[in-house]
């Protein structure tokens, strides 16, 4: 019998991974949630730095990062799904108007999503958002499969906070995502089944 699974939305919550889940990017990650519909998912892990900093990021683009605020601040695995390709999840610039951005996608709760080089370019000059954080990579679910996985037991889900995105330390942001729900990690055990 085909276990019927109801649509949900999970676009602007966090998605964070169950004691249990033993995939080598996903252990003990966090995911902010971009976007989420019936045709599938689309995510940034927040709490995955890579060994790059921004400041070499933009070396590597050929830009000078004149945000003396950003220059130490790490560039973020943001997924399995083209690493190569940068990810800015930014406070939208003006609340309820069109991004100043070529290609940006609004997510509902304030935040947008830029992988125009535009945004880069803004920083580079002093300007533009000023609470980023950066990806290489994405995280993304087909039709149905996100679904499946967190009535498999793989993932909690809680309303994002966007403070435990650019204001909580790396270390502590799984910690802080599950007391979001109302307990701590160590009450939460690997092992999950159904009633």
């Amino acid at each position: 019998m085909a276990l019927d699974i109801e649509p949900i939305n999970l676009t602007h919550h966090f998605l964070i991974a169950m004691p249990g889940l033993e995939d080598s990017l996903f252990t003990r990650s966090v995911i902010y949630m971009c976007e989420h519909s019936g045709r599938g998912a689309l995510g940034l892990v927040i709490n995955k730095p890579s060994d790059i900093s921004l400041k070499k990021l933009f070396d590597k683009v050929e830009l000078p990062l004149n945000r003396e605020d950003l220059s130490d601040a790490p560039v973020f695995q943001g997924g399995p799904v083209q690493t190569e390709r940068g990810f800015v999840l930014h406070e939208s610039m003006m609340p309820g108007m069109e991004s100043v951005y070529a290609s940006t996608m609004p997510i509902p709760g304030g935040l947008e999503m830029t992988t125009s080089k535009d945004v880069l370019e803004a920083l580079s000059q002093g300007n533009g958002p000023r609470r980023i954080f950066v990806s290489l990579g994405y995280s993304s679910w087909a039709q149905g499969q996100l679904e499946s996985e967190i009535a498999d037991n793989s993932w909690l889900t809680v309303a994002a906070d966007t403070a435990l995105i650019f204001d909580t330390p790396i270390e502590q942001r799984y910690d802080k995502a599950i007391a979001l729900l109302g307990f701590e990690s160590w009450m939460i055990s690997p092992d999950a089944g159904h009633a």
